[in-house]
């Protein structure tokens, strides 16, 4: 990743809020090229040992419900920048056009075997290949759809400096995020619930995140989610 100068960052960029984050981040470059390297060696590597792996994720998606194997979503990464996210499709088709963007808890629009991949992140494999494209990275904030980044304040525009990732403190903290929401079925109170109460926390883990970051850090991260997801 290359950290663009303060003075051609989007605009929305270019704030007292954001600059504090981008003098941190600016300060650690060395860390940025380090955390580059490692996606894609790692990205690499994943692809190789998980190639076979994904192809029966794959015919599984296929043969238990209708529909493509991959969802696709527009999703924010860095600089406010507009990327399609590849995932294992968990959900039946159309399911984004049927109720809130947020799932709740028992949502009816997850498919049985979609369940078994969220339960360990498998639904997220596909990313690898955004990892190694440069538009995501392994670790970093969850990229958000525009309608959620459009509620951000100053101080989270931050996270936009730096790529989206698969994985992260706050995701680790969150992975139970349906369970949070509970069982609200009405839509417009699903992404009130996500918008007031859950994403300013997220985003808490994620501004701290990027306050400490390190090429270190970052590996703790990717450990510690190995961890969360095997236990």
């Amino acid at each position: 990743m290359i950290l663009l100068p303060y003075d051609r960052l989007p605009r929305e960029l270019r704030c007292d809020e954001v600059k504090k984050y981008y003098d941190i981040i600016d300060k650690k470059r060395f860390s940025l090229v380090l955390k580059r390297i490692t996606d894609v060696v790692l990205a690499l590597l994943m692809l190789i040992l998980l190639c076979i792996p994904m192809l029966v994720i794959a015919v599984m998606v296929k043969a238990t419900s209708k529909g493509p194997v991959l969802y696709k979503q527009e999703r924010v990464t860095t600089y406010n920048r507009t990327f399609r996210i590849w995932k294992f499709r968990t959900m039946t088709v159309g399911a984004d056009h049927a109720g809130a963007l947020v799932t709740s808890e028992n949502d009816s629009r997850v498919t049985g075997v979609g369940r078994t991949l969220r339960k360990f992140r498998l639904d997220e494999l596909p990313q690898v290949f955004h990892v190694l494209s440069g538009k995501m990275s392994f670790v970093g904030t969850r990229p958000e759809v525009p309608k959620f980044v459009r509620q951000y304040t100053p101080e989270m525009m931050a996270t936009l400096l730096m790529p989206a990732g698969i994985t992260s403190l706050a995701s680790i903290r969150f992975k139970d995020e349906d369970a949070i929401i509970g069982a609200v079925s009405d839509p417009d109170e699903v992404d009130r619930i996500y918008v007031e109460e859950i994403l300013p926390k997220k985003m808490a883990y994620n501004l701290r995140y990027i306050s400490r970051f390190g090429f270190r850090r970052d590996l703790y991260l990717m450990l510690s989610t190995v961890k969360h997801v095997i236990s």
